[in-house]
């Protein structure tokens, strides 16, 4: 200590830094002076060596043998001689498949070489290798499904195998549409199943995908079926719009929120910045009081996070706040429906100024001023030709006001209830689980209405779309505005997919317990793949025919089949995973999206969720 003390009063004289006499560290210590200065000169020497950059040391490779690297050239060539064209150099390389699959296996064999080593001995660029070798981030999900279903439906299996059997040729001799072949089958064919079936069928084995429509919403919070309409001042509706200006050129967009009252139609709340937030419905609603002398009871607004503030509530007072149904935008038609008039209407905002973002503000304010109030003051041939302003100045009586008031409250009550209904329905620890998620990913839901309804799901969707949210958020692509409305989306369309992929596995399994004819070549291939001595080679085989299946029923045979060569310790089923995602991932000949679906499903089958 008296050493180390006594070199840092030498350290410290240039910086002019106060420290303790020689005499006064030797007391303190009660160290000897020679010794203490001799530790000191040791001191001094030993410092620089304990000084490095900063960051990992650099990861030190040895160098390879040039033996090796003869042999890893020769093996790359033997490869290129047996498949002609798998990898071409012109401007740049163009790799296959089978070339791609060859470098993965070569790269997990030779771990102990640098990417570097391994993208020059194979005349490669080390960034193709690097991509090549990078996983995308996914995570394990999905329970498996229930096992093959009652012995009735052994016994029954091989009539059904004969009648999907029947469906699928029938469709692939068909050019006419879905609704005529239907009529077909059932009369021409006497297979007596109904339309929804037969589009199952079709749909499992990859035939026919239609186009599917968006079901209703499971967070339905305003009104089903017709809108009830009482009188002048009794409910609005508000909603926001993109209004776009060119300044100078360059195209901004400032937010056009309008208050529409739902028995007259005319436009009594106006207010015009540059987003949709809470500061914009607060200032329309506040205008529509100081147009009409009064406020509402009540106000429907969509279900945005930012509609649901506590500023908002406030800015509300008495007034109730209703939501309006979602993915049913005719909820909101008086105000959308002005949206359209308005749009009609409005010239292109084209303009020279200085000061673009604040001009474009006030232009869109001035023109929205404008047509709406002559819109207002416009007669209306459906309301005997008295204009908005005439029909919202109508007298009302108590008994109507306090009818209507009574009404908005049991509708405001029955709601109520039925979320609070569904709240005690979901699982406590789903609802931890999307607590802790909306927290992460930094999502508004104030009145957890989005996260009430995506616990609705099953676990499994909801925690693919979790995974899959969070890794488009970490690599921004999420589209602008992606809120948690976008997480609900992703939940429900992932929902859809495992669904089919549950119905498609359930055949796959009927059909191998029945060993008919359409499976014997595949079994015969898997059985020929399986007894191949080198794991590489099993892989190879079996994500080749993964990738490379032309139907849907196809690829969940595979799957299940490189589930026979998986191990079953926690470590060495992880690599194997890895090296199975590689290999996935390295065909470029399906869609990204059909190769994340593929990985997704595997990962689900290897760690399935209980």
């Amino acid at each position: 200590m008296a050493g180390i003390l006594l070199y840092a009063r030498q350290l410290a004289k240039p910086l002019k830094l106060a420290c303790a006499s020689s005499d006064d560290v030797l007391a303190a210590t009660g160290a000897s002076r020679s010794r203490a200065y001799e530790i000191a000169a040791q001191v001094r020497d030993l410092l620089p060596t304990l000084s490095r950059p900063a960051g990992r040391p650099l990861a030190e490779h040895a160098a390879p043998a040039p033996s090796m690297l003869a042999e890893l050239r020769g093996e790359a060539l033997r490869f290129v001689m047996a498949h002609p064209g798998c990898v071409q150099v012109a401007e740049r390389m163009h790799c296959t498949e089978p070339w791609r699959r060859f470098v993965l296996a070569l790269v997990e064999r030779h771990a102990e070489m640098s990417l570097p080593e391994l993208a020059d001995a194979l005349c490669m660029s080390r960034g193709t290798l690097e991509d090549w070798l990078r996983a995308p981030p996914t995570a394990a999900f999905e329970s498996d499904q229930d096992e093959l279903g009652t012995q009735q439906h052994e016994r029954d299996c091989d009539a059904k195998l004969v009648l999907v059997e029947t469906v699928l040729n029938a469709w692939h001799n068909w050019h006419g549409d879905f609704s005529a072949f239907c009529q077909h089958v059932r009369r021409n064919l006497r297979v007596e199943i109904g339309k929804t079936t037969i589009a199952n069928i079709l749909f499992a084995h990859g035939a026919r995908r239609p186009a599917r429509r968006l079901g209703r919403s499971r967070d339905e919070h305003a009104l089903r079926g017709a809108f009830d309409t009482f009188f002048p001042g009794a409910q609005w509706v508000a909603d926001g719009k993109c209004v776009e200006v060119v300044i100078d050129g360059e195209v901004l967009h400032v937010n056009l929120e309008l208050v529409i009252d739902a028995a007259s139609d005319a436009a009594v709340g106006i207010d015009v910045r540059d987003e949709e937030d809470s500061p914009a419905l607060v200032a329309a609603f506040e205008d529509g009081i100081a147009t009409t002398g009064a406020a509402p009871l009540a106000l429907l607004v969509d279900n945005r996070s930012s509609n649901h503030t506590p500023e908002v509530d406030a800015a509300l007072g008495d007034s109730m706040r209703i939501d309006a149904t979602l993915a049913r935008p005719q909820n909101k038609a008086h105000v959308e429906g002005a949206f359209g008039l308005f749009a009609q209407k409005l010239p292109p905002l084209v303009l020279d100024t200085t000061d673009p973002q604040a001009l474009a503000r006030s232009i869109a304010l001035i023109v929205a001023m404008t047509f709406f109030r002559a819109l207002n003051r416009a007669p209306r041939r459906d309301r005997e030709n008295r204009n908005r302003v005439e029909l919202y100045a109508q007298d009302i009586t108590p008994e109507q006001r306090e009818a209507a008031r009574d009404s908005l409250r049991e509708r405001m009550r029955k709601q109520r209830l039925a979320r609070e209904t569904r709240a005690a329905r979901l699982d406590p620890e789903v609802r931890a689980l999307l607590d802790d998620a909306f927290m992460r990913l930094c999502l508004l839901d104030p009145e957890r209405r989005v996260r009430d309804a995506i616990a609705g799901y099953p676990l499994d969707a909801i925690v693919d779309a979790i995974a899959t949210f969070e890794a488009k958020q970490q690599r921004r692509s999420l589209p602008e505005g992606a809120d948690a409305r976008y997480l609900l989306g992703i939940v429900r369309n992932i929902h859809h997919v495992h669904e089919a992929d549950a119905i498609t596995q359930s055949l796959l399994r009927q059909r191998v317990a029945a060993r008919d004819h359409f499976l014997a070549s595949l079994l015969t291939l898997r059985d020929t793949i399986l007894v191949k001595p080198e794991l590489d080679e099993r892989l190879d085989a079996l994500t080749r025919q993964l990738v490379e299946a032309d139907r849907e029923l196809d690829r969940h045979f595979w799957l299940d089949a490189l589930l026979l060569v998986a191990p079953a310790e926690q470590d060495a089923r992880n690599i194997f995973a890895r090296r199975c995602t590689r290999r996935v991932n390295a065909s470029f000949a399906l869609s990204s999206q059909e190769r994340h679906r593929l990985v997704r499903m595997l990962l689900r089958r290897l760690w399935p969720l209980d």
